[in-house]
């Protein structure tokens, strides 16, 4: 028992700290804008090129079976490593120039040896608790993705370099620490990756909904955490109170995920994704009419947004795990995760477009898409006899 308690308590750490890697430059940004003039196109960039890389780097680790031929903490470390070799990179660059972009797509593709690969460590310890486990990693990536706006609260408006450097201070100390934890007794080696399997993603009915209610869940989560803190550094007046809002509105998924994944283990995956889903597009509908409303109005909607924008995010891939023959649940997870982070670089994208056009008030209308559309997607699924399989039953 201290042996697994002492690994997914390191597992867990090193990925916070890695993690903070990944919206270094959309932390960065309001800094950048200070001292440069940087186009729309270029603000999101910084945050979708990450999500082009990951997609990149996580399927040509699928491809190459870098987990199943290094050891997986090995493959950790490196990828935590690089990441912060890209953001060091990244400080010598003009901000928001083609190069500091290029920067952010490798620390993306670098991120895609760490998240998986920590997520695959942790359920290796999982006896009955997995959503729970799962969960407790994907609520480190939410801590994780909130730690640049901390280290925005020590610094002044126009620093837009430490964000850069303290992440990527982070994710060095990362690499170390993963090389301390265990694999537990359930670590598996996957299978190689089958290109014939990605069909049935879509040819398998109960496949297809669980693949389209992570979409619908994807198409919100990571433009809601890239453009919210923008929206709060519009809101407030200075910048200490908009990073701190940030933060916390960031940070608390962490302790949404803690829940999904304990009501999921309990209460079944259709059920906390569907939950989860119609709060936060409810949310999302709700807090742009919040924008010149008292911040005791507008707060509680953020951070229950934020902690139900992933409180369901495990559930999509365990869904996969559990309905896949075993045989190519490897390459469904890497299918979906592609599609998924493929889909959030297109949002991030766009909706600073619609933001230009329609204004604070309805900024965060789009997104509220997505989720209705996944609640329907795992509405259909719950009713299919395979998902019985899901969460020993509990669907």
């Amino acid at each position: 028992m201290a042996s697994k308690t002492i690994s997914i308590a390191i597992i867990t750490l090193a990925q916070v700290l890695a993690l903070a890697v990944w919206f270094a430059g959309t932390a960065a940004l309001p800094a950048m804008l200070a001292v440069s003039d940087i186009g729309r196109f270029a603000q999101a960039a910084l945050t979708s090129s990450v999500q082009i890389g990951f997609v990149a780097g996580a399927l040509a680790s699928a491809i190459l079976s870098l987990p199943d031929r290094f050891d997986a903490r090995h493959v950790f470390a490196a990828g935590a490593a690089l990441a912060a070799i890209a953001n060091l990179l990244a400080l010598v660059t003009e901000p928001g120039s083609a190069t500091m972009i290029a920067c952010r797509a490798l620390a993306g593709a670098s991120l895609a040896l760490v998240y998986p690969v920590g997520m695959k460590l942790a359920a290796s310890w999982a006896k009955g608790d997995a959503g729970l486990l799962v969960g407790s990693l994907v609520g480190a990536s939410a801590l994780g993705s909130a730690t640049p706006y901390a280290f925005n609260l020590f610094i002044n408006a126009t620093q837009w370099q430490a964000p850069f450097l303290f992440s990527a201070v982070a994710a060095a100390g990362s690499a170390g620490l993963i090389l301390f934890c265990r694999q537990g007794p359930a670590f598996m080696t996957g299978a190689r990756f089958d290109p014939s399997a990605v069909l049935l993603a879509f040819r398998n009915p109960a496949l297809r909904y669980a693949n389209l209610g992570y979409l619908g869940h994807m198409w919100e989560l990571y433009a809601m955490w890239a453009w919210v803190p923008v929206f709060l550094h519009a809101y407030f007046s200075d910048g200490f109170s908009a990073n701190l809002a940030a933060f916390a509105v960031v940070g608390i998924g962490a302790a949404g995920c803690l829940l999904g994944g304990w009501s999921a283990d309990r209460h079944g995956r259709t059920t906390v994704t569907m939950a989860a889903m119609a709060v936060s597009s409810s949310c999302a509908l709700i807090c742009g009419f919040l924008f010149g409303a008292p911040v005791w109005l507008l707060l509680p909607v953020l951070l229950i947004w934020g902690m139900s924008v992933i409180a369901d995010s495990a559930q999509f891939s365990a869904s996969i795990a559990e309905l896949a023959p075993r045989d190519r649940a490897g390459t469904l997870l890497s299918l979906q995760t592609a599609m998924g982070f493929a889909l959030t670089a297109i949002v991030i994208q766009l909706l600073p477009l619609w933001i230009d056009f329609a204004g604070w008030t309805y900024a965060f209308i789009p997104l509220a898409i997505g989720p209705m559309f996944g609640v329907w997607a795992m509405w259909k699924l719950r009713q299919r006899p395979e998902a019985a399989k899901l969460a020993d039953g509990r669907r």
